[in-house]
This record gives structure tokens, sequence and C-alpha cells, in this order.
């Protein structure tokens, strides 16, 4: 008599996850969020969560430490900048602070807008390289899922500095490209070597962190290795970080 056919038990299928799940993945499970990509493409909830920790940021700031503050700070960081300033009569002087701290605090507070402008453009790049250099079977749409799931680890950041402006940090140091110490240039002064200053600056933990975040998140939806999304998500931040750098120190 032959023995009955063995049926094999179907695979079960994961469970999909829910927006606070997938944040949630981010810290602890990253591969999750991004392979439940697949499935979902959805976006708004880090977005969202990324402005409202910004303009509680920028709102403690301005209760803190004022915009007038904010722009002369700014202002020394670049020597050239505080020359002009400082050459200016009295009057054109004030004028002028006043008209910087309004430019600083209306940017600031528009800040949401900026961060979906940044994404999406760096959403493009990122898809165009996976795209066409890995012939990576990669959507824009994930694509840009991916770079607001990512960067969440900057959005802890940002809740770092929110704790330490409303704790009393120094409003004499404070800016907001470094408003904490989790990179060198936090410790440098900007006016003596702009250059070294920006490229200590971008030598961050969280967006070193944010970036093995991506790189995991395009090896998740895709087949391209993770040593090559490495090599891509972060040659890309080098050239920006250079090139960032460069262009800063030639008009400081």
């Amino acid at each position: 008599m032959a023995a009955a056919p063995v049926v094999p038990a179907p695979t079960p299928e994961t469970a999909p996850l829910s927006q606070a799940a997938r944040i949630v993945d981010v810290f602890i499970a990253p591969s999750k969020t991004f392979t439940d990509l697949r499935r979902s493409a959805s976006w708004w909830a880090p977005f969202l969560l990324l402005c409202i920790v910004s303009l509680a940021f920028v709102y403690v700031v301005d209760q803190k430490i004022g915009f007038r503050k904010v722009a002369e700070n700014q202002i020394q960081t670049s020597p050239k900048a505080t020359q002009r300033i400082e050459q200016l009569p009295a009057d054109q002087r004030e004028r002028t602070m006043q008209q910087q701290a309004k430019f600083f605090r209306n940017f600031s507070y528009a800040y949401p807008a900026i961060i979906l402008l940044w994404n999406v453009i760096i959403a493009a790049i990122l898809f165009a390289t996976f795209k066409f250099a890995a012939s990576a079977e990669v959507k824009f749409k994930t694509s840009l899922a991916i770079v607001m799931y990512a960067s969440m680890p900057l959005l802890v950041k940002t809740l770092l500095a929110i704790l330490s402006v409303a704790a009393g940090a120094s409003a004499d140091s404070f800016t907001f490209q470094n408003p904490v110490a989790t990179n060198p240039g936090y410790f440098l002064t900007p006016a003596d070597s702009p250059f070294l200053y920006s490229l200590a600056t971008s030598l961050d933990i969280f967006m070193i962190w944010t970036l093995i975040v991506t790189a995991i998140g395009f090896t998740c939806v895709s087949k391209v290795k993770r040593s090559t999304a490495l090599a891509m998500v972060i040659g890309w931040y080098a050239v920006f970080a250079l090139g960032g750098a460069g262009f800063g120190a030639m008009f400081s």
C-alpha cells in the first residue's frame, strides 16, 4: 500500500506592521520596517513626527534663546560676515540684525517644508543611483519612504537638543547646525577653520546611524548587497559633506 504524499505546511505570512510599529522597529529591528515597505510604501507617519519634533525644537529655541541671539551666533561663525556687520553704522547694524533675526525665525518655522523638499531630493538621488548603477528594483515612492524612516535617529538628536536648550544650555554657543555634542565639530570654533569645522560636524553619531539604516533599507527592498548599499549611501554623503565644507569655507 503506497504511503500518502506529504503535503508541506503553508508558510505563514508575515503580519503587516502598523505605522507605529514601523517607527519603533527602525531602532530595534530595522529590517522588519523596510521589508514591510514592499507591502506599503507609506511615509506620512515618520514625516509627521519629524515635523512635530522640529517645530517643538524651534519653539523652545525661540522661547529660551531667541532668534536675535541665533542670528548673532550664526554671523559669528563667519569672519567675513562678522567684519561686514561691524563696519556698518550703529543704526544700520541694528536694522540688519533685526532683519537677520526675522529671516532665521521665519526659515526655522518653515522647516517642515524644508524637511520634505530635502528628503525628496535625497530620495530622488538614491533612487536614480540604485536604479541605474545597481539595477535595483525599487520605486521612487519606496525610496522616499526609506529616507523618511531612516531619519528617525536624527529625530532622537533633535529631542536631545530640545532637552539641552530647555535645561538652560549656553545661548552663546548655540547653533541649529550643531545644538548638541554628538560630533567632533561641536568642540571646535567655526570661525577658526570653517572647512575643518564643517567636516568634523559631518562625523555625527546620529547621521552615521541614519546612513547605516538607509543602506539597510535599500538592501531590504532590493537585491543589492548591504556592502554595495553602504558604499553608495556613504559615498553620496561624503560628496555632500566635502562639497558643503568647501562651499562654506569659500564664503566664510
